[in-house]
């Protein structure tokens, strides 16, 4: 899966990965590979992500929007 994280100031993460964690409204939620396509909001709290190769990496966030569609997400950070 690709993803994208960004913020109105910079680009935080472009990558691909093997699994994505976000601070969803309702709760904590998890993407993996071929996810049905979602649109959600996020509260602030920490993104988790699981590169293929590598440790695990955490990005704090101040709220969002996260899109998952054909095993591409992006994430527009508030901060």
């Amino acid at each position: 899966m690709h993803l994208e994280i960004v913020t109105p100031e910079k680009s935080l993460y472009s990558g691909e990965v093997v699994l994505v964690q976000l601070p969803g409204k309702d709760g904590s939620f998890e993407i993996l590979k071929n996810h049905a396509p979602i649109v959600s909001t996020l509260e602030k709290g920490t993104i988790k992500l699981r590169p293929y190769e590598g440790d695990d990496l955490f990005f704090e966030i101040g709220g969002g929007v996260v899109e998952c569609k054909k095993n591409v997400i992006s994430v527009l950070a508030d901060s």
